[in-house]
Parts: structure tokens; C-alpha cells; sequence
């Protein structure tokens, strides 16, 4: 018996022993890591990085052992994070159409950001629930150029952010801008999707799109295209819901539709250089600041509050009592007013009917005469019989018609 618990001691031993080796095995396995991935976006500028399902799919533990019954082209989607923090920075989005389409991390930062960030992403197999993840180390670096302060945000109606997001896309748009305004010095600064910017959900009919915001900058002025479009004419005729009118060629058509009464033209060449322009923080507190919270704030007498919300309906409520009382105890004519506001041949005529139903119905009460027979149940009244309802149902095709046929 000794050796049986002695021999039961050193198997749960070992097994105490493999459990933490087994256990890191499994989240190796189902817990995989891709090296990291080095990015430089420059301040003012529009950034794209593209998370590609094909890059994720081999990284995947089921992907190398190559599992047959394991489709190849599995739903892939994308967690992208602040190393650190929940969510990512401020001037940094992230979107996915759909789990067989690729992510993209994209945005515009500002000098503000300037420095390093890392950027923590996680691929989860949707067929496996298995995870990669990867850090992009985001080096952002101050403008090369100068800062554009001629600044024009276009509204692209037919239009996805994932679908201007390519640069195949960006340079398309760049380019029909160039024919248009004649001028080869703009850039795209940022691209926005309409649902950032509180537009709504278009309904799931093929051709609807959500819209983007495209802005682009420029170094010099606008032209006298980009102008008419603020002119009060055109204003008008937008107000009306009508399309205005330019003198330049609409070379985004047809693969850009834009909607002309949506251009927002910004002039920033009149800031000072102190002055600048404002740029919102992530309302994180720097180091070595600290809150200071506002002093006690002083007495206040809320007598005239509780007067106006308590007393005053209260008052309404009892006046509203008051009113409904008189009405139905006091304005009431009762019958002996009614009765004098009424003819006497009327008055006659119903005393008259009134008492010779009464009348009537005291001589029924007394009435001992017995009850006919035609209103006892089952009484045959050609024969006079009376049927016992307890007796058997005759099958009623046997029963003569005629007392003849009997």
C-alpha cells in the first residue's frame, strides 16, 4: 500500500512538472508573432498602411502544418492598438470592410506627433481562433516641405475610404485635380470617411456609398475655379439644391462624383506664425503637470427651485380638485329641478306608463295558471305527446313523416 501512494506521488509530480511546459506549447501555438514592421509617415501628410491577409495567413500555426480540412482563404479581421493603451492615437484610424478584405491604418499626423509610436496589431483567424499579432513602429518625422497653407477639402459622394485609400486610387484623384485646376503643386493632406464626420449609414442598395472627405494643399493661391464656387450665385443655386455653376472642366467625372456645394476652402496664410493653428491634444496630461481642481464652489439657496418645481404644481393640482369639485356637486340640477323644467302633459304621459307596467307586472307575479303545454321541451304538437328528453335518440331516417305511414 505504502509503494502504491509512493508511486501515486511521483506520477502527480510529473505531471505538476509538465503542466507549465505543456501550457506555454499551447499559447505558442495558438499564439503566434510576426516580427516587427518599421513605418516613417511625415507630419501634414496622408499616411496609409495596408494589414494584408496574405501576410497574416502564413503566419498562422494552421497554415504551416498545412491542415486540409482547414480552408486556405479563412475570414481574417484586424485589432489594431496603442502599445500600452486601449486604443490607437488621435490622428490615426483604422478600417476593414469586410473579413476577406484587407485593414488599413491610415491618417494625417501633425507636428504635435512627431517622435515614435508603437503600434500593437492582432489578426484573428475567425475559422481557427487563432492570433497573430506584429508591431508597426510608427518614426514620424517633421514635414521635408513647407507647411500648405492653402488648404480645400473635397466631398467624394461615390466613394468608400477603403476605396481611396490605394495609392493607385490617391494618384487618380491627384491627377483629374491637377487637370482641373491647371496646377501641379497639390497633395492629398488627409482623407476622411463621411461616418467620422456624422454622416449616416446608406442603405444596402448597390450603387450607395458612404462618402469620403478628401482634403488636398497647395502653396499657392487658389485658382478662379476653386473661387466661383463660394461666389453668392452658386451659393444660391446650392441653397436651392441646385448644381452650381464653373467655368473649368469637371475632370473627376466619372470616377469621382463630387459634390461641388460640399467644398470647404481654407486660407491659412493670414495666421501669424505665433498664432498658428489649433491642435487638439489626446487629453492625456503631460509629465510633470498636474490638475489642479477648482475651489469649493459657494452656498446656494435653492428655496426659490424647490418653490418652482414642488410647490407650484402642487398648487396647480389643488386648484384643478377644487374646480372638478364644483362641477360635480354644485352645478349639479338633480330631478326635482328637472322635473319642474318639464311639461305636465309630459310629466303625465310617462307617470301614465310608468304605472301600468308596474301594474302590469304585479298581476304576472300573481298570475297561477299553468304553463302551455307548446312551451315544455320535446311536445309533439299533432299528437300531444311529451318525449322524456332521457329517453334514446331514434335514428331520425326510420321516423314516418306521415302518421299514415306507420
Amino acid at each position: 500500500w505504502l509503494d502504491s501512494q509512493a508511486n501515486g506521488a511521483k506520477m502527480a509530480a510529473r505531471g505538476l512538472l509538465w503542466t507549465p511546459f505543456l501550457t506555454a506549447v499551447f499559447l505558442a501555438e495558438i499564439l503566434a508573432a510576426l516580427p516587427d514592421r518599421n513605418v516613417s509617415p511625415a507630419a501634414g501628410a496622408i499616411f496609409v498602411h495596408e494589414l494584408k491577409r496574405e501576410h497574416f495567413q502564413g503566419a498562422f500555426p494552421s497554415s504551416r502544418k498545412n491542415y486540409s480540412e482547414i480552408p486556405s482563404d479563412a475570414s481574417i479581421t484586424f485589432h489594431a492598438q496603442l502599445l500600452g493603451y486601449p486604443d490607437l492615437p488621435r490622428w490615426l484610424r483604422y478600417t476593414q470592410r469586410g473579413p476577406y478584405q484587407p485593414g488599413y491604418l491610415y491618417g494625417s499626423p501633425t507636428t504635435k506627433d512627431v517622435g515614435r509610436q508603437l503600434i500593437e496589431v492582432t489578426a484573428y483567424n475567425r475559422h481557427t481562433y487563432e492570433t497573430v499579432r506584429q508591431r508597426v513602429i510608427f518614426t514620424i518625422v517633421p514635414s521635408p516641405d513647407a507647411q500648405m497653407p492653402y488648404q480645400a477639402e473635397f466631398f467624394v459622394k461615390n466613394r468608400d475610404v477603403e476605396e481611396v485609400l490605394p495609392a493607385d486610387a490617391q494618384k487618380q484623384f491627384q491627377q483629374a485635380l491637377d487637370i482641373m485646376l491647371e496646377q501641379k503643386d497639390w497633395s492629398i493632406i488627409n482623407i476622411t470617411s463621411a461616418l467620422d464626420r456624422g454622416g449616416r449609414v446608406p442603405l444596402p442598395i448597390e450603387g450607395r456609398k458612404e462618402g469620403v472627405y478628401i482634403k488636398v494643399g497647395s502653396r499657392r493661391p487658389f485658382s478662379d475655379c476653386l473661387m466661383e464656387t463660394k461666389s453668392p450665385d452658386n451659393q444660391f443655386r446650392c441653397s436651392l439644391e441646385q448644381q452650381p455653376v464653373v467655368t473649368c472642366y469637371d475632370s473627376f467625372i466619372p470616377q469621382f462624383r463630387v459634390d461641388w456645394c460640399n467644398i470647404t476652402l481654407a486660407d491659412l496664410s493670414s495666421l501669424s506664425v505665433t498664432e498658428g493653428l489649433p491642435v487638439w491634444g489626446d487629453g492625456v496630461l503631460e509629465d510633470g503637470s498636474e490638475y489642479n481642481p477648482p475651489t469649493d464652489s459657494p452656498e446656494r439657496a435653492f428655496l426659490s427651485d424647490y418653490l418652482l418645481t414642488i410647490l407650484l404644481p402642487l398648487l396647480v393640482a389643488l386648484l384643478l380638485c377644487l374646480l372638478l369639485a364644483y362641477i360635480m356637486f354644485c352645478r349639479r340640477e338633480g330631478v326635482h329641478k328637472r322635473d319642474l323644467k318639464t311639461s305636465d302633459v309630459q310629466m303625465v304621459h310617462h307617470n301614465t306608463i310608468h304605472g301600468n307596467t308596474e301594474e302590469l307586472r304585479h298581476m304576472a307575479s300573481r298570475r297561477d295558471v299553468p304553463r302551455p303545454l307548446s312551451t315544455l321541451p320535446m311536445f309533439n304538437v299533432r299528437t300531444g305527446e311529451r318525449i322524456s328528453p332521457l329517453q334514446g335518440r331514434q335514428d331520425s331516417a326510420h321516423v314516418p313523416l306521415i302518421l299514415a305511414q306507420q
